[in-house]
């Protein structure tokens, strides 16, 4: 269930990114000075932070966190 959910929000982020609608406009200026399309993208850019966010909680290997934990083994001295 916690993959197929993350598998649609990571399609639905993908699907939003393809922004065919301010392709060809820069009006109405966001506060002022930023164009729609750089608005969006910049809105895009901090969905995809919180979406990667989410994904490092609920999707991280938690076997790649064990193995830091662990001290490296130690070699016995040679007799040579």
């Amino acid at each position: 269930m916690k993959a197929t959910f993350l598998t649609l929000l990571i399609s639905a982020v993908y699907l939003v990114h393809q922004d065919c609608w301010n392709w060809k406009i820069s009006d109405p200026l966001i506060f002022g000075f930023l164009p729609i399309g750089l608005a969006y993208h910049a809105g895009y850019s901090i969905l995809c932070a919180i979406l990667m966010a989410i994904l490092v909680k609920f999707a991280w290997p938690s076997h790649l966190e064990r193995a830091q934990d662990e001290p490296p083994p130690q070699n016995p001295p040679s007799n040579h």
